[in-house]
């Protein structure tokens, strides 16, 4: 896509989309926004959440970084971009979900298990933000053994990076407190970009099983 199809594109939002759903577009731009879910997605250009959950604007507050990565609670470290959108979405917004949703074909994942930022003088900061995903790649190699099939490696630890990114998500203080009052829920799903399904995390089995089986 290059620089002149960005700009046709915004000229036909404005005159299809934005013209059909002005009315809701201006009561958000009147109101404000009350989304009901924070969504913590991976920066990946194939993986859009607006389009796999079906959302319209004002349903989701959208943080995207390389990996889907939550970096722990440390007010005195510099994480503070998806930090301060976490505290921002609970504490200001009020959401009730925070969802986290990795996906296949990760090239974080596949980063962290090549080494490929390891010596890259122009990745610096990208091969420190990649520490968040090592723990899940120690679990999969645990669990899997040294000499298993790459593919299944890969597909593991973008799950279990999932599930340690929901435990990073827990320690911070305000997500804490609500989670544990029952004001918000958080989840953990893996988009498959080959197929468009979703599977998400039941800690109650720690199994990932189909999105759609939860519909009622």
């Amino acid at each position: 896509m290059t620089h002149d199809n960005i700009i046709q594109g915004n000229e036909l939002f404005r005159k299809s989309y934005f013209k059909a759903h002005e009315k809701e577009l201006l009561e958000l731009a009147t109101k404000g926004q009350t989304p009901k879910a924070l969504y913590i997605g991976c920066s990946d250009s194939r993986v859009v959440p607006d389009l796999m959950t079906n959302s319209a604007p004002g349903d989701l507050f959208v943080v995207r970084n390389i990996g889907n990565f939550v970096a722990p609670y440390k007010p005195d470290e510099d994480f503070h971009s998806t930090a301060s959108a976490i505290e921002y979405a609970v504490s200001v917004l009020k959401v009730k979900n925070i969802i986290v949703c990795g996906h296949t074909k990760c090239g974080a994942i596949e980063a962290i298990h090549n080494k490929s930022c390891s010596d890259d003088p122009e990745l610096v900061h990208t091969k420190t933000w990649l520490t968040l995903g090592e723990s899940a790649k120690s679990q999969a190699l645990i669990a899997l053994g040294p000499n298993a099939d790459k593919t299944a490696l890969l597909r593991l630890t973008e799950k279990l990076s999932v599930i340690s990114q929901l435990e990073n998500l827990l320690t911070y203080p305000s997500v804490k407190k609500r989670v544990d009052k029952n004001e918000v829920s958080i989840h953990g799903w893996v988009y498959d970009i080959e197929s468009g399904e979703i599977e998400y995390y039941d800690p109650e089995i720690s199994q990932f099983l189909p999105l759609s089986s939860l519909k009622k």
